[in-house]
């Protein structure tokens, strides 16, 4: 599989959505930054200190939303009430912020659309010509609208997503278990598919399960921290790796 940048043995490729596939991983860093920031200048007065890059990379970034709360929260040395999926926007709990969070995305995507990486949507479109099996893994539960809006729906035998997640108990990013489950529900285990993602969580995810090969997608110039956190190969992007369709 040496025209895909593959090892060989590769029969399944598992992609995450946002900042892999789509150019939304800035979106949703600036709708945290921008939720977080209110609540904190809001919170902490004069004594603010903002939601900052590392912020977004360390605690954030590719995990579930409510773990990304929970997570910025705990480095900030603060507790909020859980409360519930269904809290409104103004809630003041974990769960409230998150939906905070998923309204401010949802408006960007309305006024600006999404945008694909056509790089990456040729290197998938290579991979099926080969024959191999592709999934969509993602934190998201916006994912199949993403992906409709797209127009990207169609090249993925597998989704599994926020919703799906959900659906079925299963943790988030770093843990490693959406993706294992995408795998097993293309019939292929992980010695035998490719991960690839952008999110230091993804490339945690990546390597505690033991999956074939990790691609690191560097967007934004972490390319040596995506090698520590487990990456097999770093590229700025999957047009780097080959493929044509």
């Amino acid at each position: 599989m040496t025209e895909l940048g593959l090892p060989e043995g590769i029969l399944a490729c598992l992609f995450d959505l946002d900042g892999v596939v789509t150019r939304t991983a800035v979106v949703h860093a600036a709708a945290w930054k921008e939720m977080f920031d209110a609540f904190l200048r809001e919170r902490d007065g004069e004594h603010f200190r903002p939601f900052d890059d590392t912020d977004y990379d360390e605690y954030v970034d590719g995990r579930p939303r409510a773990d990304g709360v929970r997570s910025f929260l705990a480095s900030r040395d603060i507790d909020l009430p859980e409360g519930r999926p269904d809290d409104p926007p103004s809630a003041p709990t974990v769960h409230g912020l998150g939906n905070r969070k998923n309204e401010r995305v949802l408006e960007k995507i309305r006024t600006d659309g999404v945008e694909a990486y056509d790089g990456t949507l040729r290197y998938i479109a290579a991979a099926r010509a080969r024959g191999l099996r592709t999934a969509i893994v993602s934190s998201s539960a916006n994912c199949r609208d993403v992906l409709r809006a797209i127009d990207a729906e169609d090249l993925f035998d597998v989704r599994v997503d926020g919703v799906v997640a959900a659906e079925r108990g299963l943790p988030g990013k770093p843990r490693p278990d959406t993706f294992l489950a995408a795998a097993r529900d293309l019939g292929v285990d992980a010695a035998h598919s490719a991960v690839f993602e952008d999110a230091l969580a993804g490339m945690d995810a990546g390597r505690s399960g033991h999956f074939g090969y990790v691609v690191g997608v560097d967007r934004v110039g972490q390319t040596d921290a995506l090698y520590t956190h487990g990456a097999d190969v770093v590229v700025k992007d999957l047009a780097e790796l080959g493929g044509k369709a």
